[in-house]
């Protein structure tokens, strides 16, 4: 947990966020059991997480345009590299980054992050907008989460034993930041390839 890391690239992280989702707008994909997720989202990177009722996966396209994903902002990396090294995992390289838009009643159930083809690689998520509630649970899907505060500029980042561990969200409470206004915006990067 590095509390306020990404502070400093905040202006950066503002215009990155409107770039991207001016060139691939935020959706409310459909899980393989049909259900629409309740959290916005879209990519950049060389590859963007989908998920549709074939399955979930990364795809180096859009599949609503059949687009390239937006280029991920430097910043972006720049901050996924930094807050990696920070806690011991120098190399980070990202090549994809789910840009994920909570609203007031939106959640993320506990999951893992299994799509990637090396789980030696580590997760970064950078929290901005509205404070959330991380849960992050054990590898066993049932073993109780612990429940992380999260604000505006803070990153998570998790990877060796801790890398399949499963998390997730707590349903979103109405609040207000200057940042996304009513929303939390997260940015979760991952080395997919």
């Amino acid at each position: 947990m590095l509390r306020g890391f990404a502070l400093p690239f905040e202006r950066a992280l503002s215009a990155g966020v409107s770039a991207v989702a001016s060139a691939a707008p935020f959706r409310h994909m459909t899980t393989p059991g049909g259900y629409s997720m309740s959290v916005a989202m879209t990519n950049c990177g060389a590859l963007g997480w989908v998920s549709d009722p074939t399955g979930y996966r990364y795809s180096p396209r859009d599949p609503e345009t059949g687009a390239p994903w937006p280029a991920m902002p430097a910043a972006f990396a720049e901050l996924a590299r930094g807050a990696a090294a920070a806690v011991g995992f120098a190399g980070f390289a990202p090549d994809a980054c789910l840009v994920n838009r909570y609203e007031p009643g939106a959640r993320l159930t506990l999951h893992q992050d299994k799509d990637e083809r090396d789980f030696r690689e580590p997760i970064v998520s950078v929290s901005l907008g509205v404070p959330a509630v991380f849960l992050f649970g054990g590898l066993k899907r049932k073993e109780r989460p612990q429940r992380v505060g999260l604000e505006h500029g803070d990153v998570v980042v998790w990877g060796g034993p801790a890398r399949l561990r499963h998390h997730g969200v707590a349903k979103l409470e109405e609040s207000s930041h200057p940042f996304a206004g009513g929303a939390r915006i997260n940015l979760t990067l991952r080395r997919a390839r």
